[in-house]
């Protein structure tokens, strides 16, 4: 009995399909795999790369460089909803929406798209993956470390597939409740049932993504190394450190009583600042660098344009101290839109299609964001306002040339002027008109004045 069968003899069971049901036969395609015979399905598997734990707890948790870039990304990215957008010869036309789409405005209880949104790119951000299925009470968010793509193909019959094979497709995916090795069953579900979200295609796999941050892990040791010695110099006494030599003559024991002493007096911030006074012969001798001579600014700075940079986010939108030394209104106004522009726009787009497997698309259309409401985005209404202009003036002329206005209308909004064609009235303007017949003898125009013969031509 196939997976399809298995299916139709029970439709509404609350339990998915284990492991063992799922391994007796998949069918895709009207073609049958199995994990034994003629298609391997067990290998190869792409589990995510990197530490997700990791980057979590060692990044977005405890280095505010990278909590800000993911904010900021998360909080603009979040902002936009769902619609169908018409496709009409190939082109986009105009956005319209259905019943299919509460799918998307209440992804499951109490939430809203933009919590749909900040998970996914939340997800992405740190781990490169984000991953959802559709149950009975809306979507699924998939944690993505516990995920695994299963991947195979049915041209290498007799040995196991390998990630260079040339047919190998993505099969399905096994979500690991509770982690990859916490010995539950897996569930598995079919490649159709999963948005499955990777704005950056890691290099050295074929269908999952990579986070980010992966390039910039030394970046923000870096940074966090930079913090941590700022705290250190501070509760060191926010002074240089010292060298305290004593006579030689001073035992052991007498030169360990004499740090204890120095440590519970000056150590610290309670004891900074205070006149140091020694006996017996003790010199003390300052090293290293007082915090102008450290200048952690520059230090720093640099660091977290590179982290900003990665994240494809303007430093001076995520308030970094570079970004804002050049800060006007007209660099923000740029920085805006090469973040809206460069950034999060394509993120939208690519997150529209992973989406659109877990809703019913209308035939001639597509899934597609729409950002006209987005307050971030409030600048470019003025840019929008000159190109409708431009738009109002060639729709004018358009019908002064005798096309019919919806139609008109209809072909510049969607930038393509071939739906004109077949679209004219068959009224030409005045200057396009033949000339009139000779009037009759003694009539007059509307003056009152003999009407004058027509131009012949």
């Amino acid at each position: 009995m196939n997976l399809w069968q298995t299916l139709a003899r029970n439709p509404e069971r609350a339990a998915p399909l284990t492991l063992d049901e799922y391994a007796n036969w998949f069918s895709l395609n009207g073609l049958a795999y199995g994990l034994t015979g003629s298609t391997t399905i067990s290998n190869p598997r792409e589990e995510i790369g990197g530490d997700f734990k990791g980057f979590i707890d060692g990044a977005y948790k405890s280095n505010g460089v990278i909590f800000s870039c993911v904010l900021a990304r998360m909080l603009v990215f979040s902002e936009a909803r769902f619609q169908f957008r018409q496709m009409r010869s190939g082109r986009p036309g105009d956005l319209f929406g259905n019943p299919s789409l509460q799918l998307l405005e209440r992804p499951w209880p109490n939430a809203t798209t933009g919590d749909l949104l900040t998970r996914g790119i939340q997800d992405a951000d740190l781990a490169g993956n984000f991953y959802a299925v559709r149950r009975p009470r809306g979507i699924k968010r998939m944690r993505p470390d516990w995920v695994t793509i299963i991947t195979g193909t049915d041209t290498r019959p007799d040995q196991d597939a390998t990630p260079n094979d040339l047919d190998l497709e993505v099969l399905g995916y096994a979500y690991h409740p509770g982690g990859k090795q916490s010995g539950n069953t897996p569930v598995i579900l079919m490649r159709e049932e999963v948005a499955h979200f990777a704005p950056i295609p890691d290099p050295s796999a074929n269908f999952r993504g990579m986070s980010w941050i992966s390039p910039i892990v030394r970046e923000v040791m870096a940074d966090t190394a930079a913090t941590s010695h700022k705290l250190q110099f501070f509760e060191n006494g926010a002074t240089p450190n010292m060298v305290v030599t004593l006579d030689p003559a001073v035992n052991q024991a007498a030169a360990e009583k004499l740090q204890a002493a120095i440590s519970a007096k000056y150590a610290g911030l309670h004891g900074a600042y205070e006149t140091m006074v020694l006996g017996g012969g003790a010199d003390v001798k300052v090293i290293g660098a007082d915090m102008r001579q450290v200048d952690f600014k520059v230090t720093q700075g640099h660091g977290e344009t590179r982290v900003a940079a990665a994240a494809g986010v303007p430093p001076i939108i995520v308030g970094l101290s570079e970004g804002l030394q050049s800060a006007t209104y007209s660099n923000y106004g740029q920085a805006k839109r090469r973040f809206a522009d460069g950034t999060i726009r394509p993120l939208w787009r690519n997150m529209a299609g992973s989406l659109s497997t877990l809703v019913d698309v209308p035939a001639g259309a597509e899934l597609w964001y729409d950002d006209r409401d987005i307050p971030f985005l409030a600048e470019d209404v003025k840019d929008a306002a000159e190109a409708q202009q431009v738009e109002a003036s060639t729709i004018s002329t358009l019908v002064d040339a005798g096309y019919e206005p919806d139609a008109v209308i209809d072909a510049v909004t969607a930038g393509d002027l071939k739906r004109l064609k077949g679209k004219h009235t068959g009224l030409y303007s005045v200057q396009l008109q033949a000339p009139t017949a000779t009037p009759p003898a003694g009539s007059q125009n509307g003056n009152g004045q003999p009407a004058l013969p027509a131009a012949t031509t």
